[in-house]
């Protein structure tokens, strides 16, 4: 069992706020589209080869378990435990490891000093305000391995009642990156998969290219 200390069950609960109540209606909505759409704008930047993934905000676990069909050794961090045990059980014949972790401090990872080839971090970054944005760049950093890539999607639009979520750039993104020794390998943007009024998204790959300062 995952121990986190008070500040930590704070932090992962106010990111988390209004998903636990919701996580079977979200589970339908993220498992109702594809991987391949979620990510039609940087499928060419996910690794070719097997490698170790870290899919941070995991939900019901769609990225997951199509990263694991691939061959590669993925970790699904989820804090909300609704959202956790229904991706454990959609997802039961993939071998994913579930962890109950949260940026921005990802804690248990962190401890461990496990390192990743790939971290997808999907619909997650506008969770963060602006100190933990700074926080998580640093621990993201941090859990790359040599040449490690970051793809992380960032939405804008109006936000859902119940959730809290901030307004979030790409030049905020990429100037954070940077600090880290992480450079721009696309930017692209698009319509929001599930078709909802003035949603959009901006993606990002980032690749550690090197050491932080």
């Amino acid at each position: 069992m995952i121990s986190q200390t008070p500040d930590d069950q704070l932090r992962a609960m106010d990111s988390t706020a209004g998903y636990g109540e919701a996580a079977e209606a979200l589970a339908d909505q993220y498992e109702s589209v594809t991987f391949t759409e979620v990510h039609r704008e940087v499928l060419h930047l996910f690794p070719a080869e097997p490698g170790s993934v870290l899919d941070v905000g995991a939900g019901s676990g769609r990225d997951a378990a199509a990263l694991a069909a691939q061959g590669h050794r993925v970790v699904a961090a989820e804090p909300t435990t609704e959202l956790r045990e229904l991706g454990q059980a959609v997802h039961a014949g993939q071998s994913i490891e579930w962890l109950s972790d949260a940026l921005p401090d990802l804690p248990s990872l962190t401890a461990e000093q496990r390192r990743f080839d790939l971290i997808l971090l999907t619909a997650v970054w506008m969770h963060l305000d602006e100190q933990q944005r700074a926080d998580a760049m640093t621990t993201l950093a941090g859990l790359l391995a040599e040449r490690g890539r970051v793809i992380l999607s960032l939405r804008h639009g109006p936000v859902p009642a119940g959730r809290r979520m901030f307004a979030v750039t790409a030049q905020e993104t990429i100037e954070l990156a940077r600090k880290h020794g992480l450079e721009v390998l696309h930017l692209a943007q698009r319509e929001d998969p599930h078709a909802r009024p003035g949603v959009t998204w901006t993606y990002l790959g980032l690749q550690q290219e090197r050491p932080a300062d």
